[in-house]
């Protein structure tokens, strides 16, 4: 039997070739890549463009703003203009407004959501009429939208007729302290359907071999929507949540429609303060304050791609 050749099976000279070989298919390998990669960068071009003139460049400037004294010099102020802010009391009382709308509305938006989106995957009377009502605030305008709550919760309006007849007396809702409550319910019935068609979506995606298992291991409702269906849903919980987050913080155009620019101190959110600011041309506190604004989230929104992964993984252990 002949012993192999010290070079290997191959002969001499023919491991250069197939050496040479893989270095020419790993270039034209590469080449590819990288026309892929330009041809890809030719498509996306005018949407990071977009995303620079219109997102990035003014977001630059706005910091630029938040850490200078202004028009005049344009010196930095390093953390002054942040510190002034904190200690504006209109500025603590749109926080405090904003956080408390932000903690009642979106666990509202994201619990009420998963109710519905299970009843109506279950069977149930009249399912395409409860459908169409929380869907057709998707379809309204913001503008038609505000002239039916300014109908149902004006001075003299349906709800304080109900209240009435029930031996009540009236209420001026958005000049009390129910505001936040009128805000609360305009945001739900604005949101819920959205946020209802994501978790029905989500539903749908769920293995029915797993839920057909646990009925015949005999588990029970609760147990298969924590043990299964919150498992698979826990990713479209993440994404109704911070989705229902950045809505809360865009409730500014429904209560700007509703009670103007300086509306009862229940209801003066940061966007009031940022957009009151920019009408008195007062650049560095709005700058500092929207600086501060997307630090929040930010950190709202890291926090909560944590707690996702941590359930996910304490699920799967």
């Amino acid at each position: 039997m002949k012993k192999p050749a010290p070079g290997g099976p191959f002969r001499p000279g023919q491991q250069n070739f197939f050496w040479t070989c893989g270095m020419k298919h790993s270039k034209l390998e590469m080449r590819v890549k990288l026309k892929d990669f330009l041809r890809s960068l030719c498509f996306l071009s005018p949407s990071l463009l977009g995303v620079c003139v219109f997102f990035v460049v003014p977001f630059g400037v706005v910091v630029y703003y938040a850490f200078t004294d202004g028009f005049g010099t344009g010196e930095f102020a390093g953390i002054e203009n942040f510190k002034n802010l904190i200690e504006n009391n209109i500025f603590r009382l749109a926080a405090k407004n904003t956080a408390t709308f932000s903690a009642v509305a979106v666990p509202f938006a994201v619990i009420l959501a998963i109710v519905l989106a299970l009843m109506l995957e279950s069977r149930i009377p009249l399912k395409s009429h409860f459908r169409s009502f929380f869907l057709s605030p998707m379809m309204v305008p913001v503008a038609s939208i505000v002239l039916i709550w300014q109908v149902l919760f004006n001075y003299n309006g349906s709800v304080n007729e109900l209240v009435m007849l029930f031996g009540g007396q009236r209420i001026d809702w958005l000049n009390s302290d129910y505001c936040q409550l009128v805000v609360i319910l305009l945001f739900l019935w604005k949101n819920l359907g959205y946020n209802m068609i994501l978790f029905m979506a989500g539903l749908a995606n769920i293995p029915k071999e797993l839920l057909e298992v646990a009925d015949v291991e005999g588990a029970s409702r609760a147990y298969k929507f924590f043990a299964i269906k919150l498992r698979y849903l826990s990713p479209t919980v993440l994404f109704v949540t911070i989705l229902s987050l950045i809505n809360s913080f865009k409730i500014f155009r429904e209560v700007y429609l509703l009670a103007g620019a300086y509306p009862y101190d229940g209801l003066y959110t940061l966007q009031h303060f940022m957009n009151n600011m920019f009408s008195a041309m007062n650049y560095t506190r709005l700058s500092a304050a929207a600086v501060l604004m997307a630090l929040v989230m930010i950190v709202i929104i890291a926090v909560l791609f944590a707690l996702e992964n941590w359930f996910g993984k304490d699920v799967e252990g």
